[in-house]
C-alpha cells in the first residue's frame, strides 16, 4: 500500500426525483429539511450507502446494516463482530492498529470501541459496587470527512395517506387503524455534499492512496442497489462527483475555498471556479 501523500477534497451533486432520500424518524419519517426549507441528507446516511457500495465490491466492513451483511458473516451486533475478529487483542494496545488493518470503514471513517470491564462483570456477580468501574473506550479518528448534503433551493414536500391491503388487527371484517399511513416524497431536488481526506490522520489509521481511489470509484455509484419503496430505481441519481488532488499533505488552500468552487443551480448545472494550481476532476455519475 502507498502512503497518502496528498490533501484531497471532494464534492458530490445528485437529484432526487419523487423519493423519500432520508427519513425523520422524529417528523413521520418525512423527508428532512432545515427551516429555511433546504432539503437534508445526513452525512450518516451517506456514509451508510458508502459502506454497503464498499461491501457489495468485496471490501470488508466493520458497520454493516442489518440487510446487508456480508456472506458468511453471521455476528449479530458490533461487539459480537469485534470480539470475533479481534479475538484477545480487543482492548489491548493494538486494537486500533489491528482494527484499521482489518475493516475498511474503520480506517477511513473511525471508529469507537467502547469496551465494557470484564472486573465490572465479575463484581456484579459477587453483588460488590462496581460504581466507577465502566471499562475502557479506544477512539480513532479517520480521514474521510463526508458533510450532510443540502438541496441547492428549497424543496417541495409531498405527503400521501395510503391503506394497507391486509388488515394487521380484528376480524378483517373491517379495516383498523394499523391500515392507514402516510407516505412523504421530496417532488423534485438538487443536493450537494463535500468532503475531504485528511493525509496526517490517513497516517495514524493505514488509509492509503489506494484506498482513496476506492471512494473515488465508488461516489459515483453511491445509490446504485439502493432502491426501495421510499427510493425507487431511478429516483435518486448521483450527476457529478468533483474531486481535487492537492499537490502536498497541507494543502493548496483551504478546503472551505475548495468547496465554494462549486456552482449548482437548480437545474443541476455544474460549474468549477479555477484555483491556480489545483485542477478539478469532473466525474459523471454512473
Amino acid at each position: 500500500m502507498t502512503p497518502l501523500q496528498n490533501k484531497i477534497d471532494f464534492a458530490i451533486a445528485f437529484r432526487v426525483t419523487h423519493a423519500n432520500p432520508n427519513g425523520d424518524p422524529l417528523n413521520g419519517n418525512r423527508p428532512r429539511t432545515d427551516y429555511e426549507g433546504l432539503g437534508e441528507v445526513t452525512d450518516v446516511c451517506l456514509k451508510r450507502k458508502l459502506r454497503d457500495r464498499l461491501l457489495e465490491a468485496g471490501h470488508p466492513i466493520f458497520v454493516q446494516s442489518d440487510d446487508r451483511r456480508a456472506k458468511g458473516d453471521e455476528y449479530k451486533s458490533l461487539a459480537e463482530r469485534a470480539k470475533g475478529v479481534l479475538g484477545d487483542k480487543l482492548g489491548g494496545a493494538e486494537t486500533a492498529k489491528l482494527a484499521c488493518a482489518q475493516w475498511f470503514d474503520v480506517r477511513a471513517f473511525g471508529q469507537l470501541f467502547a469496551i465494557k470491564s470484564g472486573k465490572k462483570a465479575k463484581k456484579a456477580e459477587a453483588g460488590d459496587d462496581v460504581g466507577g468501574d465502566t471499562g475502557i473506550s479506544i477512539g480513532i479518528r479517520g480521514p474521510v470527512s463526508i458533510q450532510s448534503a443540502f438541496s441547492v433551493e428549497p424543496v417541495s414536500v409531498t405527503s400521501t395517506q395510503i391503506t394497507k391491503s391486509v388488515s394487521g388487527e380484528g376480524d378483517g371484517s373491517k379495516r383498523g387503524s394499523d391500515t392507514m399511513g402516510m407516505k412523504h416524497r421530496v417532488d423534485a431536488g438538487i443536493y450537494a455534499s463535500y468532503g475531504s481526506i485528511n493525509p496526517q490522520l490517513a497516517e495514524r489509521t493505514g488509509f492509503s492512496a489506494e484506498d482513496a481511489a476506492i471512494i473515488k470509484a465508488v461516489l459515483p455509484k453511491l445509490f446504485e442497489n439502493d432502491a426501495s419503496s421510499a427510493r425507487p430505481e431511478g429516483s435518486m441519481e448521483m450527476l457529478k462527483v468533483v474531486w481535487w488532488q492537492h499537490p502536498g499533505k497541507s494543502g493548496l488552500c483551504s478546503s472551505a475555498k475548495v468547496h465554494r468552487s462549486v456552482l449548482i443551480d437548480g437545474d443541476g448545472n455544474i460549474t468549477v471556479e479555477k484555483i491556480e494550481g489545483l485542477t478539478a476532476e469532473i466525474i459523471d455519475g454512473f
